[in-house]
C-alpha cells in the first residue's frame, strides 16, 4: 500500500489521484518536521490534521465550494481551504488553529500560529512539485533548524513567483509578507 492509500481523507472529501499523492507528500513532511521539532502529540495531530485536510476539497465543483462558504467573490481556486475548514466547523471540530492554517494555505495570514506557518511551507516544499528542486529541498531540510527564517524564505519565493507570472497579490498574502520581513 502506498503512502497516499493509506492516508484517511473525509467521507465527504473530493480529491484526484495525484491530488491524494500530494496531500500525502504535505502530510509526512508536515509529521517529519513536528517529529524533529520534538512537538507534543496535541501538536502533531494537529500538523498532521492540517496535512490531511488542507486539500480535502480541491477537486469540489465551485458550486459546492461556494455554498459551503457563501463567498461570490473570489477565485474558485481559493475556495477549496475555507470550504475545508467550514465543513470541519460544521463537525464540531473547535481547532481555531487547525482551521485557520486549512483556511488560508493558498494565501497566507499574518495572524497564524505555527500549524499555519508549518502549511504553508510543506505545500510549496513537498518533493513531488517540480519547479526549483534543489532550493525547495535545501529548504526542507532547514525547516527544523531555522523555522522563522524558512518560513520567510518561502513567503518570498511565493509572493516572487506570483509576481514573476503575473498574478494577483491578495491583501491577506501581503499582510502575511509585512508580518515576517
Amino acid at each position: 500500500m502506498s503512502a497516499a492509500e493509506s492516508i484517511e481523507l473525509p467521507a465527504w472529501a473530493e480529491v484526484s489521484g495525484p491530488r491524494r499523492d500530494h496531500i500525502a507528500r504535505v502530510t509526512t513532511l508536515l509529521l517529519t518536521w513536528a517529529r524533529a521539532l520534538g512537538l507534543d502529540s496535541a501538536t502533531t495531530a494537529m500538523w498532521r490534521d492540517a496535512g490531511l485536510w488542507h486539500d480535502a476539497l480541491r477537486n469540489a465543483e465551485e458550486q459546492q465550494l461556494r455554498a459551503l462558504t457563501s463567498d461570490t467573490n473570489r477565485p474558485a481556486e481559493l475556495l477549496h481551504g475555507p470550504a475545508v475548514a467550514s465543513k470541519l466547523e460544521k463537525e464540531g471540530d473547535r481547532r481555531s488553529e487547525l482551521l485557520d492554517a486549512i483556511r488560508w494555505h493558498t494565501v497566507g495570514h499574518s495572524t497564524w500560529g505555527q500549524t499555519g506557518r508549518a502549511l504553508y511551507m510543506a505545500d510549496f516544499l513537498e518533493p513531488g512539485r517540480k519547479f526549483a528542486r534543489a532550493d525547495r529541498v535545501f529548504l526542507s531540510e532547514h525547516v527544523v533548524h531555522d523555522f522563522d527564517g524558512v518560513f520567510r524564505q518561502v513567503v518570498r519565493q511565493r509572493i516572487e513567483w506570483a509576481v514573476r507570472e503575473g498574478h494577483f497579490i491578495y491583501p491577506e498574502t501581503v499582510e502575511l509578507w509585512n508580518s515576517v520581513r
